[in-house]
């Protein structure tokens, strides 16, 4: 009996101990191995915070008109448990807000208990939001809603934001941060009812960033205008369309047709909403043949004189034929300059042979073939290029004339700004006073850039860019009619194209168009350069011309387009002997002819033709005279 009690306590006393274990091991564990997840667990469940986010910056253009703002909208809210009569409350609902329908409230409701969403960011009236705020178990929510107020202009490279205004595409992703600003927190404690009952702390947000683009609105305006007409009239697929200041490299239009709504981007395809012509690379075509040129006459292999034999329209390289890009053309010699002009694909091969693959591919990355422009818009590509060392003769044939490699809109434009500045790299940007420091880099000498823009100037007044021609001003270019790359592979199709840029005007600028796959005509000279001729020509007169005038503009030029201006010849400006000579109405060209007769200095200022001289014609001629002219664009009716 005695060892069955000692059994007994022994057994009690084992149990205790062991309890005690365990409560000393919860209490461990409890108190340090799960102390931080209690803690945050807690936290979780009294601990509340509300981030309340700066009204979203605007986006503005360069001379500060609006591209992207915010307007004052509501969303709304029900708490159904506190609805007495649902039925009732959301016919009055309906009566003060017509557009919503009440069939549908009442069918959201059986889905949600809790908290339900009548309405997303909705425009109301001052009465409708007093008469709103009467209803029991009715919220409202003051939120401010992003819209576009141009709508199509210039949605893809602006992007669109999400219900929650972040940023979803282009600049608004980009600086999603800088216009979203950060958000006030406050942190508070609640009770077990959810009620807040002890406000703990604030940290203080900063206020959101309006972010300033290089973009000029007019500019983008009739760029879209003038894309959308080719594209259409052409039956298309696409087209994309960018205007550069070759000099600061910002960007002054760049589009992709077609477009969307940014207001409304779930209503057009997913395709619409990509800035193409920095995310899709093609086929350059003809316009790499002005890249080629260059780097031979950087490398002193060709002088514009070098005369090469074209094989009368067919060249055989290993055992594929070349053929010129228009097979009727059987040329025989040619000079570099008019290989250019003439767009010969077997003149340009032989140049590249005499140039080797080493010294040509030395001077595209120079050009940034093949590599991203780091322009602040998302999506970039980098294109299509070679990394080996060296290629075979038919690859190298194809490259020199623009096939074989991938180019992006972006790229095209920022190569021939450098051809248009002088020879200096330098880097794109969307950006306005973008604080930087970047010193651009002399890629190609002065004499390559002189020799092949006069080389560019007879492409248009002589070959194959004749569209192109602007009257008083010299426009340097090169079309291209490149093939397009089918998605099984090989070739379909065509991406007609024009780069290219007014010759010594004060603010240069460069531009690049392409159509892809235009039914009918599709060569670049009859589909892409007449886009760029119409924007170049707004560019140059805008200042200068009502839109009156601007719309006689567009018309396709002829001879009696400008009847009203006569160039006079040089011969019949004199006022007599020993007096100043008549300037006025003559371009640049036929007042330094004019001077050199007379043997007097010139001044000059603007673009154009003479408007203005001062000493007056027929003032006494004197000693050492120095005509000031200026020159503006000429008027029409």
């Amino acid at each position: 009996m005695v060892h069955f009690k000692k059994r007994r306590l022994l057994f009690v006393l084992s149990v205790f101990a062991l309890g005690y274990c365990f409560v000393i091991v919860k209490a461990f564990k409890i108190q340090v191995v799960d102390r931080t997840t209690l803690i945050d667990r807690l936290k979780s469940q009294i601990f509340r915070e509300v981030k309340v986010f700066p009204r979203r910056g605007n986006i503005i253009d360069r001379n500060g008109n609006p591209l992207a703002i915010n307007i004052q909208t509501f969303s709304i809210f029900t708490l159904p448990k506190e609805l007495e009569n649902p039925t009732a409350s959301y016919k009055e609902l309906v009566k003060i807000v017509p557009e919503l329908s009440s069939s549908d409230l009442l069918s959201s409701l059986k889905k949600r208990k809790r908290y339900t969403w009548i309405a997303r960011k909705i425009s109301l009236q001052e009465d409708q939001v007093k008469k709103l705020k009467d209803l029991k178990g009715i919220y409202l929510e003051p939120v401010p809603k992003r819209v576009y107020p141009n709508k199509e202009l210039n949605a893809q490279l602006l992007g669109f934001v999400g219900l929650d205004n972040t940023g979803l595409s282009g600049v608004e992703y980009q600086f999603d941060q800088l216009l979203r600003g950060k958000p006030k927190i406050y942190k508070y404690v609640i009770d077990a009812k959810g009620r807040a009952i002890k406000f703990e702390s604030s940290e203080v947000g900063d206020d959101a960033q309006d972010v300033q683009l290089t973009i000029d609105k007019d500019i983008q305006f009739v760029a879209e205008k003038f894309l959308k007409e080719a594209v259409d009239s052409s039956q298309a697929q696409r087209g994309g369309v960018g205007i550069m200041d070759a000099r600061s490299g910002e960007v002054l239009a760049m589009a992709n047709y077609p477009t969307f709504d940014p207001n409304n981007p779930s209503d057009s395809s997913s395709e619409n909403h990509r800035l193409a012509y920095i995310s899709d690379p093609i086929e350059p075509g003809s316009v790499m043949k002005a890249l080629t040129t260059a780097s031979a006459l950087e490398h002193k292999v060709v002088t514009p004189d070098t005369n090469y034999f074209c094989e009368r329209g067919k060249f055989k390289v290993e055992d594929h034929i070349i053929n010129e890009a228009d097979s009727k053309e059987k040329f025989e010699w040619l000079s570099v300059s008019e290989i250019l002009e003439h767009s010969s694909n077997i003149g340009t091969t032989k140049i590249a042979f005499d140039l080797t693959f080493p010294r040509l591919k030395e001077t595209l990355l120079k050009f940034n073939v093949g590599n991203k422009t780091e322009i602040e818009i998302p999506g970039e590509s980098k294109g299509i290029f070679y990394d080996s060392d060296n290629i075979s003769p038919l690859v190298l044939s194809n490259l020199s004339f623009g096939q074989g490699l991938a180019m992006t809109g972006i790229q095209v434009l920022t190569s021939y700004a450098i051809i248009a500045n002088g020879g200096y790299k330098i880097q794109p940007t969307i950006i306005k006073d973008k604080n930087v420091d970047y010193k651009p880099e002399k890629v190609l000498s002065d004499q390559t850039v002189t020799q092949l823009t006069e080389m560019l100037v007879k492409a248009v007044e002589q070959g194959t860019g004749s569209n192109a021609k602007i009257k008083y001003f010299k426009i340097a270019g090169k079309t291209s009619t490149a093939q397009k790359i089918s998605k099984t592979g090989g070739y379909k199709g065509y991406i007609p194209g024009f780069a290219g840029f007014p010759v010594n005007v004060e603010n240069p600028f460069v531009i690049f168009v392409y159509v892809d796959d235009p039914r009918g005509h599709y060569y670049g000279n009859l589909v892409a350069t007449p886009v760029f001729r119409k924007i170049a020509e707004y560019m140059l007169f805008r200042n200068n011309n009502t839109d009156k005038d601007f719309h006689y503009l567009t018309k396709p030029a002829n001879d009696n387009s400008l009847d009203m201006v006569q160039v006079k010849n040089a011969a019949t400006r004199s006022m007599g002997a020993g007096t100043v000579p008549d300037f006025r109405g003559l371009d640049k060209s036929s007042a330094y002819d004019l001077s050199e007769k007379y043997d007097v200095g010139l001044m000059i200022t603007g673009v154009g033709i003479v408007k203005e001289q001062f000493p007056k014609p027929g003032s006494p001629l004197k000693p050492d005279t120095k005509i000031e002219l200026k020159f503006s664009p000429p008027k029409y009716e």
